[in-house]
């Protein structure tokens, strides 16, 4: 589990692709997140939770099967690339954000940003099988970035970056048109789920 606050900037130095139908090695500069890491552990990227397979030297490395590529950013990464960070909460820590799996639900594209003063409202589309999930004042995650929807319609939503965020996060720099991955709260799908078959169609009409 994870909390959506990124840990730190990391750089993508190598994607080692295999046959087609097999695991991608995806290997990241990360000096800090690294420090305690070992085979095993759990590290979010981009929002994608990925299984550290070999901890190096301020690097590590993770296997993505195709079902993640297909699901996610991360087949569109190449050397160089910088990605969003968290290690996997532990029991003791603050909630600083909001319950993350690092399952990603689906992908969006940055519509356009808008200066507020110091901050920015960013407005991202909304994939269809996922707008019933999101409500204004909601939590979603963005590339791994525990964010509050600040408005939503049928089609897009738009939340807003504090200076930290756009300074420490990937979201600064992501450009009209780019793609992120998105996660919506957990607990929306749970609640739906109790509700039974009906809950759906009730929230699509």
């Amino acid at each position: 589990m994870f909390t959506g606050i990124v840990e730190e900037l990391g750089e993508v130095v190598d994607v080692a692709h295999a046959a087609e139908g097999e695991t991608t090695r995806l290997t990241v500069h990360a000096p800090h997140v690294t420090t305690d890491a070992k085979a095993g552990d759990s590290i979010a990227v981009n929002g994608v939770c990925l299984t550290v397979v070999d901890p190096g030297d301020a690097r590590f490395s993770a296997d993505v099967i195709p079902e993640t590529l297909d699901r996610s950013t991360l087949g569109a990464l190449t050397a160089g690339a910088r990605v969003n960070l968290e290690r996997a909460a532990r029991v003791s820590d603050r909630l600083s954000g909001h319950i993350v799996q690092g399952h990603v639900d689906g992908t969006a594209e940055v519509l356009g940003r808008v200066a507020d003063g110091n901050a920015e409202n960013v407005r991202f589309s909304l994939p269809t099988h996922l707008a019933h999930y999101v409500v204004e004042k909601g939590s979603i995650t963005v590339d791994g970035v525990s964010l509050t929807v600040a408005a939503v319609d049928d089609e897009s939503f738009t939340v807003g970056l504090i200076p930290t965020t756009r300074e420490v996060t990937t979201l600064g720099r992501a450009a009209d048109g780019a793609f992120v991955n998105l996660e919506v709260d957990v607990i929306a799908k749970y609640v739906e789920r109790m509700l039974g078959p009906g809950a759906r169609r009730e929230a699509q009409r």
